[in-house]
């Protein structure tokens, strides 16, 4: 016998009175359940299985053009872009055990199968070989019979792909998220597919902020759960972005910060309200790769300037229910081209990022950062660093092509070029020129520094 969630569950006895009070005893053995939510999505009054707005209106708001028309008509959309897959259905679904498969019955259509993988990073193939894919049977079709029924649409999406690096999560899950769903108003269920328990946890704050039901994870579940409409994969503008004119009601990256203050309960807006005398630095200390070698000495010259200076140990920085509030409470952040910089959203508006930029990372810190930080209200600066700086030197010398010309080392292959570039190189600033792109940073925050 189906359970159905957010229901007060009365005696056996008392159900079979009260059917057989009113007469419906009949129909409800007769009726198919898959009936009854149609005749709900499409009553005259236009009202959700939970009587507040309509289906219809949220799931059109997702698409466009020949999409919405192909919805509308069919009540099953499917789209594909560079970077995503997506399906909307916004009719009675059945996920079956392991979310593996999804049957959307339909006495009208002709028999359909889709299948998709539901994670934002379509383009890349070491990513999307360890994102399971879901099958997608529509038609006329007999599926399986309902352990739970759910009252609010199902939204499936993969923890998959690149998750343990933060700023795949932002790009490629979080923000999805949030430019998918938050118009549902919390009154949508998701269910998480390559199910990781650490990545649940981690963004517990953000997964209730966006519903109010409980995660459902299909494979420690094995259950088939029914639900009045699904979205199976997330959407996805841009790195580190939301496109303000296709969003619904208009989201921009602005409004997502506003979103993780909320979540997270953070106290800063603007660096406007700052309480400091002396601008808070946060320095994002790496311990393997991309490090800074005269670290000590970069902090002295931070403390000279008159910056308050916190180091950020990797071990502090995966817990984002404490890590987000120091973020917060700080006016600039510095750090090496890397994921650790994605923290940059929980900065206040008007913050200072500077990322430096090691030898041959032009490209991913621009992509990443330099073309990102704006939109989410943040002044940037880079620092670039030269060839003398680099660990590289020391290993290859001043007049290798690795030094030289790191294009040629990029056309052997990504996998070549993260071991010289991204695994292989650590970083020793020179203190005279990056205390000039501090001092800027300073000027931005409006504060003065000491003398030379």
């Amino acid at each position: 016998m189906a359970k159905e969630s957010n229901t007060v569950i009365l005696g056996a006895s008392s159900i079979i009175i009260c059917l057989l009070a009113t007469g419906l005893l009949y129909a409800a053995l007769t009726i198919n359940p898959f009936e009854t939510w149609r005749h709900e999505l499409s009553n005259s009054d236009g009202k959700s299985v939970e009587g507040k707005e309509s289906l219809r209106l949220l799931f059109r708001r997702l698409v466009r053009g020949e999409d919405r028309f192909q919805l509308h008509s069919s009540g099953l959309s499917c789209h594909s872009d560079l970077h995503f897959e997506q399906c909307l259905a916004r009719k009675p679904v059945i996920i079956d055990k392991n979310a593996s498969t999804v049957y959307i019955p339909s006495d009208n259509e002709a028999n359909s199968e889709y299948k998709i993988k539901p994670y934002a990073r379509k383009e890349d193939e070491t990513a999307m070989k360890v994102v399971t894919p879901v099958r997608i049977v529509h038609g006329n079709i007999t599926p399986p019979a309902c352990d739970f029924i759910h009252r609010v649409p199902a939204l499936i999406f993969s923890s998959g792909g690149f998750t343990g690096n933060l700023f795949h999560e932002f790009n490629e899950i979080i923000i999805p998220l949030f430019l998918t769903c938050h118009h549902f108003r919390s009154r949508i269920q998701f269910v998480v597919t390559d199910f990781k328990p650490w990545w649940v946890k981690k963004y517990s704050r953000v997964l209730s902020h966006l519903s109010s039901h409980a995660v459902i994870n299909p494979v420690e579940n094995g259950s088939v759960h029914c639900f009045p409409g699904a979205i199976m994969g997330l959407r996805y503008h841009d790195n580190l972005a939301l496109n303000y004119t296709e969003i619904p009601e208009g989201y921009s990256m602005l409004d997502f910060k506003q979103f993780l203050r909320e979540s997270y309960m953070l106290k800063i807006k603007h660096v406007s309200e700052m309480k400091r005398q002396r601008p808070g630095l946060l320095l994002l200390s790496r311990r393997e790769t991309r490090k800074f070698l005269n670290e000590e000495k970069m902090i002295e010259m931070m403390e000279a300037l008159g910056f308050q200076v916190i180091a950020a140990m990797p071990n502090q920085t995966s817990n984002l229910d404490t890590f987000s509030g120091l973020v917060n409470s700080c006016s600039i952040i510095v750090g090496a081209h890397g994921a650790g910089l994605t923290n940059a959203v929980f900065l206040p508006t008007k913050a200072v990022i500077v990322q430096v930029v090691p030898l041959g990372l032009d490209w991913p810190s621009t992509a990443y950062y330099g073309e990102t930080v704006g939109g989410m209200g943040l002044e940037y600066l880079e620092y670039k660093i030269k060839a003398e700086e680099s660990s590289l030197i020391d290993i290859y010398g001043p007049d290798h092509p690795v030094i030289t010309d790191p294009q040629s080392v990029f056309v052997k292959g990504y996998e070549a070029a993260r071991a010289v570039y991204v695994d292989g190189q650590n970083l020793k600033i020179n203190l005279v020129r990056f205390r000039k792109t501090l001092v800027e940073a300073m000027k931005l925050l409006g504060h003065s520094t000491p003398e030379n």
